[in-house]
């Protein structure tokens, strides 16, 4: 495989670690060494996150930073966007069933937790103490999700014993899907910040919680909101069905609807309501970089988990794309943990501004660095969006730049699947597995049916079934 991929580049995200095994080197320019050191930690046990830099305009943030965008991003540009960086350190999680302590280490909260002065017991505290609370909402806290081979889809798609088809399922996660990790480690930081004191409110003082969102990030976001009693304001589009709408008031969920206006610019009308709200002071709780940069920490766990079942032994790992977080925050794990599978984001041909961006960026001087390009290359898609997974129409691609790095570093490529695949893969994961997923959660598997042909049948290729069918 290694004969196909693109040489690894260390950049500013989630610098690659020794897999399994110790060493002294540290990409960072603020090593673990030269921070405040808590007696009780041993080296080991510290948080590897050093600071966030924009992919954008390279500013370079220490993780104490109570922020949640660039400095520079303004209401007239917003092509910014703030990715972790790590120093170099051994992939040893913990022995834990949730993932949000398993990987504690590795996740920027924590670091930032340490930085504002929160000791490690009261940390983990805050982690648990969320965690029981969601589980008290909707009956399940966060645990680590299946990944097994698919014995029907990979007979089905031709693949030999060696090979084959592996499906991680996420519809029994909290709240129905993965959209849930991004945002549990965005109340942590809250948590954390009024904890330490950092906040500009307090626990009775707070501003209301703001997303845009269609269906499972909405219901993910006012379930954790409902699990520490913060107001929340959801803005979803004419077309938002009658199932998410009736979650939603039942999580207590204050929900606009947004039509356009004749007076809006290109793009999503649910995101200009967000972006109101925020402007007026509502606090951003969605799953874009681009709005709240802590939703790309707790994404990342999916990857951590996938390399906890498969290590080295993945292919390629198949992630369909709206926003492009998930796959952002797939791609920066899995190279944080030190394997580097390929990563091929799906999209619809329904809506596809993704590929348009890799294919732009490759005419405009290469897909790394693109953030000086963000214009040239990301742009609202301009037709009314169309598919039956309808979860992944985001007519813009806002953490497109580390899906794209991701893609680039590991020899992967963006697929567009056809609306036949779409639909055909939703087919078979009803028929072959015994998984309740919608189509937007197994338009993964459609990417595979798109390139089936480019896959030899020995490879190991992975799928996130990333949504419960409602």
């Amino acid at each position: 495989m290694s004969s196909r991929r693109a040489a690894h580049r260390i950049s500013g995200e989630d610098c690659a670690v020794t897999r399994r095994c110790g060493t002294n080197s540290s990409s960072s320019s603020t090593p673990a060494s030269q921070r405040p050191a808590d007696p009780a930690m041993t080296a080991l046990d510290r948080p590897v996150v050093t600071g966030m830099v924009c992919a954008a305009c390279d500013s370079v943030l220490p993780v104490s930073s109570n922020v949640l965008v660039c400095p520079h991003a303004t209401p007239d540009d917003r092509h910014h966007v703030l990715h972790f960086v790590s120093e170099v350190a051994p992939f040893r999680p913990v022995d834990n069933d949730n993932p949000f302590v398993a990987y504690r280490r590795y996740l920027a909260v924590d670091a930032y937790g340490e930085a504002v002065g929160l000791p490690d017991d009261r940390r983990l505290a805050i982690i648990n103490d969320l965690d029981t609370r969601v589980a008290a909402v909707c009956g399940t806290g966060f645990r680590k999700t299946p990944l097994t081979r698919s014995a029907g889809l990979s007979d089905r798609l031709g693949f030999t014993g060696h090979g084959g088809v592996w499906v991680k399922d996420e519809t029994n996660n909290v709240a129905g899907s993965h959209k849930a990790r991004h945002l549990f480690t965005e109340m942590v930081q809250l948590l954390m910040s009024e904890a330490a004191g950092t906040s500009r409110w307090n626990a009775t003082s707070r501003p209301r919680l703001a997303i845009a969102s269609c269906g499972n990030a909405a219901i993910a976001a006012s379930t954790i909101a409902r699990a520490v009693e913060w107001p929340i304001d959801v803005f979803v589009p004419p077309s938002a069905s009658a199932n998410v709408l009736e979650h939603l008031a039942a999580l207590g969920a204050t929900v606009t609807v947004c039509p356009r206006r004749e007076a809006d610019p290109a793009g999503d009308p649910c995101v200009f309501r967000f972006r109101e709200a925020v402007a007026a002071g509502s606090v951003p709780f969605g799953v874009q970089g681009t709005e709240n940069a802590w939703c790309r920490d707790g994404g990342r766990t999916i990857g951590w988990e996938i390399t906890d079942v498969m290590d080295h032994r993945a292919d390629r790992v198949f992630v369909q794309v709206g926003g492009g977080a998930f796959a952002a925050c797939v791609g920066s794990s899995l190279k944080s943990a030190g394997v580097h599978p390929m990563l091929h984001a799906v999209q619809a041909a329904g809506c596809a501004p993704l590929e348009r961006a890799w294919r732009r960026a490759i005419a405009t001087g290469g897909v790394h660095n693109v953030g000086v390009r963000w214009s040239e290359c990301m742009w609202p898609w301009e037709d009314e969006p169309r598919s039956l997974a309808d979860g992944i129409l985001d007519d813009e691609t806002y953490d497109w730049i580390g899906v794209l790095d991701a893609m680039a570093d590991t020899g992967g490529s963006p697929v567009v699947a056809s609306e036949e695949h779409i639909v055909e893969a939703h087919r078979l994961a009803r028929e072959l597995t015994d998984i309740n997923v919608s189509p937007t959660g197994s338009a993964g598997l459609a990417g595979i049916l798109a390139i089936r042909d480019h896959i030899a049948d020995d490879e190991r290729v992975v799928v996130v079934f990333s949504g419960v069918m409602r």
